[in-house]
């Protein structure tokens, strides 16, 4: 009976952690509507407006899970505030970066670099973390460098977008990883350490009457105001879903958005999509299978494995 009542627990867990996970991939996959919608307001400023009003939101979310110890902790913590430094600083690039590509019609690029970002992941595991990397791994990895390749010699240039979110977000997983409290707490201390300059920044454009928040249309206020929910809503969907779900499960999950993206970018916004980008996504896809073919069989050998003391 209590064996049958834990499983229905971990079931009902494992559903509540689906969900929310979902809803902010889902979340994530829409964000190119959004961005389009301020793409003519500046970039520093929408960057700036979605710090700050990321705050409230992260801010009373830990005040309603209770977590608000772990944070007066971290906040005392010279380790955590310099760790959260460089984190807020590569979520500021990617963000950064991700915004100006959909603004600039380069929402394709921005799609293939999260489909890249599992496998830098995969690499800076095995080079920083020293994690052993099995042959299909190998594979996917390789032919992910041959998609690149295959773009950099038909642009003539790297796809640089592409290698930049994949890059900058690995990093900031990779630090991130570093903070020691939950991704909400770290959430909410990122956004902190970024709302000063924010904050400044934004009081400047006001007080020489450059802004878009109080200057311009009561739209691009709302607009400016609704850069924190659509920032911290999935985020912090993600950090609560993620606890409840193997490793394994969010590893597929993740694909969602990129996908969404990739479908927005070429069906809707009409981006030019070839022969050259079809092979380039082809091998993207073949490695993604791969890779994830390699994370469910090494699941499987995990868990019919004997039991060792």
């Amino acid at each position: 009976m209590v064996t049958a009542t834990a499983e229905l627990d971990q079931d009902a867990r494992a559903r509540r952690g689906f969900l929310l996970a979902l809803g902010a991939y889902f979340l994530w996959g829409l964000l190119p509507f959004y961005m389009k919608a301020v793409a003519h307001l500046p970039l520093a400023e929408v960057i700036a407006n979605r710090v700050v009003w990321s705050v409230p939101i992260a801010a009373c979310v830990l005040v309603w899970a209770g977590r608000t110890a772990d944070f007066k902790a971290a906040i005392r913590s010279p380790r955590s505030i310099s760790m959260a430094a460089i984190t807020a600083v590569l979520i500021s690039i990617n963000w950064g970066i991700y915004v100006w590509a959909i603004a600039v019609d380069r929402t394709v690029e921005t799609a293939l670099g999260y489909y890249i970002n599992p496998l830098v992941n995969v690499v800076v595991g095995a080079l920083l973390l020293g994690e052993r990397l099995d042959r299909l791994q190998i594979a996917a990895v390789a032919l992910a460098a041959i998609a690149v390749a295959v773009l950099t010699v038909d642009a003539g240039k790297l796809p640089w977008v592409s290698l930049a979110l994949a890059f900058s977000f690995a990093a900031y997983g990779f630090f991130r990883k570093t903070l020691p409290i939950g991704p909400s707490q770290g959430f909410l201390l990122e956004v902190l350490l970024l709302s000063v300059p924010a904050l400044c920044y934004i009081a400047y454009l006001i007080a020489t009457g450059k802004d878009h928040f109080i200057s311009s249309s009561a739209t691009d206020t709302a607009l400016l105001i609704g850069c924190g929910p659509i920032t911290a809503v999935p985020l912090l969907l993600f950090a609560f879903g993620a606890r409840l779900l193997r490793l394994s499960t969010i590893g597929i999950m993740q694909y969602i958005a990129p996908t969404m993206v990739f479908l927005i970018a070429v069906l809707i916004f009409d981006e030019p999509f070839g022969t050259i980008q079809a092979i380039a996504f082809a091998l993207i896809w073949t490695a993604l299978a791969m890779y994830s073919w390699s994370m469910f069989k090494g699941r499987e050998v995990r868990a019919t494995a004997p039991a060792t003391r």
